[in-house]
């Protein structure tokens, strides 16, 4: 008696989202474990992560009170760093 394989596939369409399947190291997904909040998705942490204000423009002329020594100063201290991790890698 031959016997007939059935080979079955699901195929869900939502017009309104799609999702993809990804690949990330575990040290990657236990950081979005970590971050991830109660009844929060996944997609939910990374695009919270991702939207986070990156806006440098508060911080304009922060340091418009120094005096022109205290920024020599500190660009060499910013120099002298640099230079340290420049020659350690």
């Amino acid at each position: 008696m031959k016997t007939e394989t059935f080979k079955s596939m699901y195929a869900y369409t939502d017009t309104h989202m799609t999702t993809k399947t990804i690949s990330i190291m575990d040290d990657v997904y236990e950081t979005l474990v970590q971050n991830k909040r109660k009844n929060e998705s996944f997609s939910e942490v990374i695009r919270r992560i991702m939207a986070k204000d990156n806006d440098i423009t508060p911080f304009f002329g922060l340091w418009g009170d120094f005096s022109v020594e205290e920024m020599k100063d500190i660009s060499d201290t910013l120099e002298t760093i640099r230079n340290k991790k420049r020659d350690y890698l």
